[in-house]
């Protein structure tokens, strides 16, 4: 993670490999495989194992599901990111959320709830049945 002058923290962006105007109104599902940076207004869905940036000023109404997100404008739909979900200070958003890791900046709307998705390699020992515990610790 980079840093500003103020010493503020700057999300480390993937090299995007498309990008919708903030003219740009895309109506129904968006598929893509590796990064997309929204700038206009997307309406339906949005799916991908791939990386979404969804710059301030843009808006998006639609259930999404991808790999990672940040998220700078409004979203009005829930989002799953199977890896990370950031929301920078300018972020907005008016659904549900389920990420594998979540990070909030001071100044986030987030009206929604909230779930984090457990990594399928881990068992928690304290919860667990004493047959799964024994069971992964042999497989190990």
């Amino acid at each position: 993670m980079a840093r500003k002058k103020n010493d503020e923290a700057v999300p480390a962006i993937p090299r995007t490999a498309t990008r919708l105007g903030k003219s740009s109104v895309l109506k129904g599902t968006l598929r893509f495989r590796d990064s997309v940076r929204v700038c206009g207004r997307i309406e339906g869905q949005i799916i991908s194992e791939g990386f979404l940036y969804v710059e301030d000023g843009a808006e998006i109404h639609a259930d999404i599901r991808v790999g990672s997100t940040v998220v700078a404008g409004v979203v009005h739909g829930n989002i799953h990111a199977s890896d990370s979900l950031e929301m920078l200070p300018t972020g907005k958003i008016y659904g549900n959320v389920k990420a594998a890791k979540l990070r909030i900046a001071d100044g986030v709307v987030f009206e929604g709830k909230c779930e984090m998705i457990k990594n399928a390699n881990t068992v928690d020992i304290f919860s667990a049945p004493v047959d799964q515990l024994k069971s992964s610790v042999q497989r190990v």
